[in-house]
């Protein structure tokens, strides 16, 4: 099998998601094991994941822990769906602890399979709310330029990436989005105006911008927007998606920019990635009406569900997962390595190749370079240096390690980035 990876034969049938497949299969990378902050390649390359594969591995790879974890919940029960009245264990266990974790004081949670069935679900749940207010009108959701919010159908219509939301025949898959300044509360309060708040049912903003560039907000930005917000009958979603579970040295973002929102999406440190996983955290101003007495008939029903929703198994992975981030404080430890790194990459302000440095928001980075870099060819040359980069939107070279990252290894990664700009042709 080794052999076959080696020779390109292997996984002709593959797809890649958000790829250029003739590229794709012709530097395919197969990563066959992880340890730690590192990888190994079925070439036998070992590579510093400086990437926590795709913002998610926060406890870093090859946990044997999480691994028994899934194992003995196999053995009892793999899962059993939570539709009406069904429940199983782990799903009661986690949406407790999750709960009480959260931003959102006495918080329902809605299980999900990852990040982008986690916008749909908050998203359709923000236009249903304003219809049982018998507030009809209000159906449009507002995102943020450069903004990602997974590529279901609601998370590609209100993209802030332009290009993710192209070539399907129409300007918003779901009708009645649109896009609002990232980070200029001035110019947020007069396109809520020419929209009219009236038509407006929620705007949903990841407090640090993860694929659009590793944006992290201006000064006010994240306290006038949920001030707008509340002034004017507009639920606030904060997508924590990449920065919930720690990313942002607390755990959640939301706890560190004092913002309280009214619905929250989650996924990938939910589990560290060991097991597809979800959920939206949904305040009370929205869930207490479905919870009403039970006696109540008239109570009424969301018309939401994923067959894996509190997929028994994927939520003792996640309990596993954040028993290991409490007991090795790893949230913490987050806190300070964001500083580490923020001083690793200041000296990358100053190359010529560097258009930008973002850092300091949270333990991730974001590296512009000039638009007449290839960053593609930048990161590959830290790739083949044995330093997994890869680029995101707008030529940026992302940067999110595991928690367990090194001080060392994380100067490491900013050593590479610099060879490699420095051996960029001429």
């Amino acid at each position: 099998m080794t052999g076959e990876m080696a020779a390109g034969r292997l996984g002709q049938a593959l797809w890649n998601p958000q790829a250029h497949m003739p590229t794709a299969r012709a530097k395919r990378l197969v990563i066959t094991r992880g340890e730690g902050a590192w990888l190994t390649a079925s070439t036998g390359q070992r590579l510093l994941d400086a990437t926590a594969s795709l913002w998610h591995a926060n406890i870093g790879h090859g946990r044997e822990r999480i691994a028994l974890a899934a194992y003995d919940q196999m053995r009892k029960l793999e899962t059993y769906h939570t539709f009406g009245r069904f429940a199983n264990e782990p799903a009661l266990r986690l949406a407790d602890r999750l709960a009480a974790l959260g931003p959102i004081p006495d918080a329902r949670v809605m299980l999900t399979s990852g990040g982008s069935d986690s916008v749909d679900l908050a998203c359709k749940l923000a236009r249903r709310h304003w219809q049982l207010e018998g507030r009809g009108d209000k159906r449009v959701i507002l995102s943020r330029h450069g903004a990602y919010h997974g590529l279901h159908a609601f998370g590609t219509s209100i993209a802030g990436l332009q290009y993710n939301r192209e070539g399907y025949g129409s300007e918003s898959l779901v009708p009645e989005t649109a896009r609002i300044a990232t980070n200029d509360i001035g110019s947020v309060r007069a396109q809520l105006a020419q929209i009219g708040t009236d038509h407006i049912a929620a705007v949903i903003a990841e407090p640090v911008i993860g694929t659009g560039g590793v944006i992290g907000p201006a000064p006010g930005y994240l306290e006038g927007l949920a001030a707008l917000a509340q002034d004017n009958d507009i639920l606030l979603i904060a997508d924590e998606v990449i920065t919930g579970f720690g990313r942002a040295g607390r755990m959640f973002a939301s706890q560190r920019y004092r913002i309280a929102p009214d619905l929250v999406t989650m996924a990938k440190g939910i589990t560290s990635g060991y097991a597809p996983l979800g959920g939206v955290l949904v305040s009370p101003r929205i869930a207490d009406r479905f919870f009403v007495d039970p006696a109540d008939a008239a109570a009424p029903i969301f018309r939401h569900g994923l067959t894996y929703s509190g997929h028994a198994t994927a939520c003792a992975v996640a309990e596993a997962n954040l028993d290991v981030m409490e007991e090795e404080g790893l949230v913490e430890r987050a806190a300070c390595l964001e500083t580490v790194l923020e001083k690793a990459v200041d000296p990358l302000r100053g190359h010529e190749l560097v258009a930008e440095v973002r850092a300091g928001s949270a333990f991730m980075a974001g590296i512009r370079l000039r638009d007449d870099v290839d960053g593609d060819a930048v990161a590959e040359a830290c790739t083949n240096a044995g330093v997994l980069i890869r680029t995101i939107h707008n030529n940026t070279l992302q940067i999110c390690p595991p928690f367990v990252t090194s001080e060392d290894e994380i100067a490491l990664i900013a050593r590479t980035i610099a060879d490699a700009l420095d051996g960029y042709p001429a």
